[in-house]
């Protein structure tokens, strides 16, 4: 396969996958007598493998170490299991964070006269920092 049909299974942008193959996520392809990425069906389920790693979140270094527990059939799925609760964990964090940003920019909006006038407390909220009140 090419990169454009490795592409269009994968869902994945040719620019991706060749960054992919740069940062070592996966294999440098093969190429034909002209030059061209040649891409097996291993490669394919690396990229979907990669596809939904990136769905869930993970980023680009610990995709690494997922595809490299995901090849070793030796591994134990403890490993595995502790690299998702961490990514859990960090997730949840995140999720605190934009909540408490949702909750700051909240209290602005809510105390927002939204009328013609100039004065803003959204503005002055950020400028100042959001416990401005």
């Amino acid at each position: 396969m090419n990169i454009g049909q490795v592409s269009k299974q994968s869902g994945i942008s040719s620019k991706m996958i060749r960054y992919y193959e740069e940062i070592g996520l996966i294999d440098v392809a093969k190429r034909s007598d002209a030059g061209y990425r040649i891409y097996t069906e291993q490669d394919l389920k690396t990229l979907n493998f990669i596809k939904h790693a990136r769905d869930l979140g993970f980023s680009s270094e610990q995709m690494k170490e997922l595809i490299s527990l995901w090849k070793n059939t030796g591994r134990t799925s403890a490993e595995v299991k502790q690299l998702a609760s961490k990514h859990i964990e960090a997730l949840n964090q995140k999720i605190k964070t934009l909540q408490e940003m949702v909750d700051t920019l909240q209290d602005s909006v809510v105390s927002c006269s939204g009328d013609s006038s100039s004065n803003c407390t959204i503005l002055k909220h950020i400028e100042h920092g959001a416990d401005i009140r």
